[in-house]
Formats: structure tokens, sequence, C-alpha cells
């Protein structure tokens, strides 16, 4: 366990930003549930989802590739999510908590999958330039 620990504390900005975003992803997720919990059903699945997926860059931290975990999910939920037409009806709800929530699920996450990409190409660069020494 100290050696992911040592990894992730190596690991590029960018990772960690990724990481934050799916943070602020999982506070609009909460943010929804605690507007309209019967929405939901229970525990809203998208919080695991996410979670398991951050857990995910964590334990492959050290890797340029580290950050697809917090890239796929973001785009899954955020595209899946206007492609599935669900988006859209939360943003119009006549709730404000499932319109705030919505928000701040869809910024944190779109700002998760750009950070994430960012630090894959900077990871990807890294290493192509350490290997050319």
């Amino acid at each position: 366990m100290s050696t992911i620990a040592a990894r992730f504390s190596a690991a590029p900005r960018s990772t960690k930003l990724s990481l934050s975003g799916l943070v602020v992803g999982i506070a609009g997720l909460i943010v929804q549930w605690i507007a309209d919990p019967v929405k939901f059903g229970g525990f809203p699945p998208g919080i695991a989802f996410i979670a398991i997926a951050g857990a995910l860059v964590v334990v492959a931290s050290g890797r340029w590739w580290a950050p697809v975990f917090a890239v796929l999910i973001s785009l899954w939920i955020v595209l899946g999510g206007w492609a599935a037409g669900q988006m859209t009806p939360n943003f119009r709800s006549g709730n404000t908590g499932t319109v705030a929530g919505t928000a701040v699920m869809t910024l944190g996450l779109a700002f998760a999958a750009v950070a994430g990409i960012v630090a894959m190409l900077a990871g990807r660069r890294a290493r192509e330039r350490a290997a050319a020494r």
C-alpha cells in the first residue's frame, strides 16, 4: 500500500486535478440525492461507479494512462446521460437541488475528463522524452 501512496504522491498535478473533478461530481450526485431521494431508489449507483474509477486512478498512478478511468467514467455519465435524455430533464426540473446537483456533477465530471486527458498527454510525452535519452 505504501508503494501506491508513493506513486500517487509523485503523480502529475493534472492527475490529482482529475481526481478532484471526480470528487466534485460525487458532491453533485449527493446534492441530487438529498434533493430527491426517491429518484434514486436508495443509494445512487453513480457515486459507487465514480469512487471505483477514482480508486483505479490512484492504484494505477505512476503510469501515464492512469487517468483513463476518470476520463471514461466522466464521459460515460455526462455524454451517456445526454444521449439517454436524462440530463435535460434534470436541468429543467422544478427542484432547485436537482438542477444545482446536476450542474455541479456535470461541471466536475467535465473538468475530470479534460484534466485526465491533459494528464495522459503530459505523461505520455514525458515517457517518450525519457525513452529518447
